[in-house]
């Protein structure tokens, strides 16, 4: 039974950092790349950020480029992302996902339930 478990969304003020946490189980974590998604309401899911299988490559959305860090785990099958200089347009529910490819999350084939990221302003 394969579980991705997000959490450390919250609700902060422009400027400040937050990590967020991926926990898996039921699956090989290091035989996936992970990743990080967030939606809004009425929005469609946008792709954030992307982790290869080892860690040894990162990939990100220009939005997030230069503030967020993805990084891995494998020995806690755990995923992170590491947000600093939020901004008001980063408030969504960010999702993790699991992708067995080897070069970052194309198309996951598990997501978590989300946890909501709220920045004001």
């Amino acid at each position: 039974q394969v579980q991705l478990v997000e959490s450390g969304g919250g609700l902060v003020q422009a400027g400040d950092s937050l990590r967020l946490s991926c926990a898996a189980s039921g699956l090989t974590f290091s035989s996936y790349s992970m990743g990080w998604f967030r939606q809004i309401p009425g929005k469609e899911r946008d792709f954030v950020a992307s982790i290869t299988r080892s860690g040894g490559i990162k990939f990100y959305a220009d939005s997030v480029k230069g503030r967020f860090t993805i990084s891995r785990d494998n020995a806690k099958n755990t995923v992170y992302l590491q947000m600093n200089s939020l901004k008001s347009e980063d408030t969504a529910v960010y999702y993790c996902a699991a992708d067995p490819q080897s070069m970052g999350v194309r198309r996951p084939d598990y997501w978590g339930q989300g946890t909501q990221v709220t920045v004001s302003s």
